[in-house]
């Protein structure tokens, strides 16, 4: 998986829990000290978010930082 594909699913699984809690971008980013902007960038993978920030990402949204990273990885292989 390349690395704009790996940013991208990590942005969506954040997407994901985030409206899985009912809160808007503004509403995390206010938990987080972010501003919906830099909410934006992270959710749709194009940024590259340090530890510290999916750190504060994961106690914000009260789940671990491995929730993120939970999506396929490996390419699926051709029949």
């Amino acid at each position: 998986m390349d690395e704009k594909l790996f940013l991208k699913k990590l942005g969506q699984n954040i997407r994901r829990i985030r409206k899985e809690r009912k809160l808007t971008q503004v509403e995390l980013g206010y938990r987080c000290d972010f501003e919906r902007p830099s909410m934006n960038r992270i959710e749709a993978g194009n940024t590259n978010p340090t530890a510290l920030t999916l750190k504060k990402l994961a106690e914000a949204l009260e789940v671990s930082i491995e929730e993120f990273f939970k999506f396929e990885t490996k390419e699926k292989s051709k029949k």
